[in-house]
């Protein structure tokens, strides 16, 4: 029994092979690996959002016009809206605040700029998936997912609050 090692299944324990233990290993070492992965998509994607936001907002009087070219209505009121969300939502990106939220909006963001700059990329997800995936909000849009769904990981402020109120509980 050298190369079984017992693991708890319920009440009783359960012999595994050396191939589980091998699996079992691989699996654990890249579960550690999540939380450094998320803090470099959140660095990396919120400096890129903060970034788009800044120079949106140093330039509102395009940004509407393009908006209004696009036929996105209140185009006065929603290009420093947009401007602003994507600052501020990089800068939260960065800090890990409010993270799974921050994500919603921004993913909800590059949808609608799919659907009004990228109409044709979007239409061809199934049919050319080369076309949708270079399209420029496709990255922006992966990497706010990516922290819609994952969350913000252990380095972040959401971790810190949370830790925080368990800790007071």
């Amino acid at each position: 029994m050298s190369s079984l090692t017992a693991i708890p299944v319920g009440m009783h324990t359960k012999p595994v092979s050396w191939p589980v233990r091998m699996y079992m290993r691989f699996s654990n070492g890249g579960a550690f690996l999540q939380s450094p992965f998320l803090l470099a998509v959140r660095l990396y994607w919120g400096w890129q959002f903060a970034q788009t936001g800044w120079g949106k907002l140093h330039h509102l009087a395009q940004i509407t016009e393009f908006f209004r070219s696009l036929g996105i209505p209140s185009a006065g009121f929603n290009a420093p809206f947009v401007s602003g969300l994507e600052f501020v939502g990089g800068l939260l990106l960065i800090a890990g605040l409010a993270s799974r939220l921050t994500g919603f909006l921004l993913a909800a963001n590059m949808f609608v700029a799919y659907w009004t700059a990228d109409h044709g990329a979007l239409l061809s997800v199934f049919s050319d998936p080369g076309k949708f995936y270079g399209a420029d909000p496709y990255t922006f849009l992966f990497a706010s997912l990516v922290v819609l769904i994952f969350g913000a990981g252990f380095f972040s402020l959401d971790a810190a609050i949370a830790k925080r109120w368990r800790n007071r509980a």
